[in-house]
């Protein structure tokens, strides 16, 4: 029988994490997250194997361009398309619900 594993978490270290997180777990919980977590940690410790000398950071995996065209004004929408569309319209105004302050 081989012992645990490296980035074996115990159900103790589990427990101390989802009290630090404010997390109620049963022990089925803390049995399948301690799997989940060992798991992650394996991945990561795969991924601090790989050679990365010389390799720059990148944002993005695939190079993106922002497209920006010119702001040129055009022709407003018409007022009663515009009204249309709105879910509630008051004396040819849109109607929204108040957020601030007291009762309406």
């Amino acid at each position: 029988m081989t012992g645990p594993k490296k980035n074996q978490l115990s159900i103790q270290e589990v427990e101390k994490v989802a009290k630090l997180a404010r997390l109620k777990l049963n022990e089925d919980q803390l049995e399948l997250y301690a799997g989940q977590l060992s798991s992650i940690l394996e991945h990561i410790a795969e991924l601090e194997k790989l050679e990365i000398e010389g390799v720059e950071p990148m944002a993005h995996p695939i190079p993106l361009n922002n497209r920006l065209d010119d702001d040129v004004p055009g022709d407003p929408m018409p007022v009663d398309a515009l009204l249309r569309n709105a879910p509630e319209v008051v004396d040819s105004f849109i109607s929204v619900p108040k957020v601030l302050g007291g009762e309406s």
